[in-house]
């Protein structure tokens, strides 16, 4: 297995794309929205990243000025009912999301899947931070997570480039 396309390069601005919710609604997700945007991807949904998932959830700050928003892009739609709290479930219907930020693989067992990642966009709209998973049974590193938060919130001056 290997990426379709290269990955967007931290630092770059991201771009803000459709993605759909489980009731078909759409959503953008990316670009310049004021808030800290946390995007996990991943090719299936097992208990080991459920676990993982609950306990990146717990950490993240909530509200004011240092909202993180969180989602978890998927490339298909799940035939299981899942309730994820903070952390918002969407479907890359179009596979917009996975053309612009190069999470698409390619190969199998998985090809048309998004990799194991997670994409950390700051209130500028950058691409703050990356963690994409060569084995997907890899953990993210959730320490090195929460002081990317933290500097991509306390960086950011409302300014333009920084």
């Amino acid at each position: 297995m290997s990426l379709d396309d290269m990955p967007i390069d931290v630092g770059y601005a991201s771009e803000k794309v459709s993605v759909k919710d489980k009731e078909n609604n759409s959503h953008i997700l990316g670009g310049q929205n004021g808030k800290t945007q946390l995007i996990i991807t991943a090719p299936f949904i097992d208990e080991s990243l459920l676990e993982e998932l609950q306990s990146i959830e717990k950490e993240l700050p909530e509200g004011g000025v240092h909202e993180v928003t969180a989602s978890l892009v998927l490339a298909h739609d799940l035939k299981d009912d899942l309730n994820m709290g903070k952390i918002k479930l969407y479907i890359d219907d179009k596979e917009e999301f996975s053309d612009f930020y190069g999470v698409k693989l390619s190969g199998e067992p998985y090809g048309g899947e998004l990799t194991k990642a997670i994409i950390l966009i700051s209130k500028d709209g950058a691409v703050f931070y990356d963690d994409f998973k060569n084995d997907l049974e890899d953990k993210f590193n959730q320490e090195t997570l929460m002081r990317k938060i933290y500097a991509a919130q306390t960086c950011y001056t409302g300014k333009g480039c920084h």
